[in-house]
């Protein structure tokens, strides 16, 4: 298999945690107290992996500066789009509660905003896992580790409150599944356009992804679980961190 099918074969496998959340949050009645927890978990590892495998790698290819402008710049342009999502109704898209029902929108809940929001929030972890194909040919299992365990819970989370917000199972299958696939098909993009551009530009397009997934973490999964699982949450962070921490020794 070129390395260019494997970068989309492992985007599409990580997106594919997506749909597996998504079943779960559906079809489960799983407590928000324990969808709290996973989603506190998710961010642990999601933070251990932009920390010590997209900010380390941004630094040794790029330096401090490409690493720097990067971060910002993408933790800036997430909360730009995401603001803009919020006022069409995605500001609770990954909420397990009855939120989604008073996010605004013309269809009452919001329905494209929260899809184009999961896409906002999908691609960046994506597109890093083609790029860490680019120098040796071979996927950073540890990248595909991360995003497939935090995909798990966004997907849960957003799923447990489409339903509760009265929308069918075929909607949100058919959104979540599309998702997964532009996941892949970013995750190959991630590997086919950037293999060509100086060790600078992925420094930064590595540093952009770690900004915009820090940005994501604080704006919609972390809330999330502070607000079912306050007094636990601090810790099972830290577990999700370390979990990640030891597979990215392992490997």
């Amino acid at each position: 298999m070129s390395t260019a099918l494997q970068s989309l074969f492992w985007g599409l496998v990580s997106g594919s945690a997506l749909v597996v959340g998504a079943a779960i949050g559906y079809y489960t009645n799983l407590s928000r107290r324990l969808v709290a927890g996973i989603m506190a978990f998710g961010s642990g590892v999601l933070i251990s992996a932009l920390s010590l495998e997209l900010m380390e790698e941004a630094f040794r290819r790029g330096g401090f500066d490409s690493t720097a402008i990067g971060f910002i710049g993408g933790a800036a342009v997430y909360t730009l789009a995401n603001v803009a999502l919020a006022r069409y109704g995605a500001k609770h898209r990954k909420r397990s509660g009855t939120q989604q029902k008073n996010d605004g929108g013309d269809d009452g809940g919001g329905g494209m905003a929260i899809a184009v929001g999961s896409l906002l929030d999908g691609i960046p972890e994506s597109i890093v896992i083609g790029v860490s194909m680019i120098a040796g040919g071979t996927v950073s299992m540890v990248a595909v580790a991360a995003v497939f365990l935090s995909n798990v819970p966004e997907g849960l989370s957003s799923a447990a409150g489409m339903k509760k917000a009265g929308r069918s199972a075929h909607y949100v299958f058919v959104m979540w599944t599309i998702i997964a696939i532009v996941c892949g098909l970013a995750s190959l993009s991630g590997y086919a356009i950037f293999s060509r551009f100086s060790d600078e530009v992925i420094a930064a397009t590595n540093a952009v992804a770690a900004g915009a997934i820090l940005t994501m973490l604080a704006d919609t999964m972390i809330p999330e679980a502070f607000e079912s699982a306050h007094d636990y949450t601090g810790l099972i962070t830290v577990a999700g961190f370390l979990a990640s921490f030891v597979l990215s020794k392992a490997g």
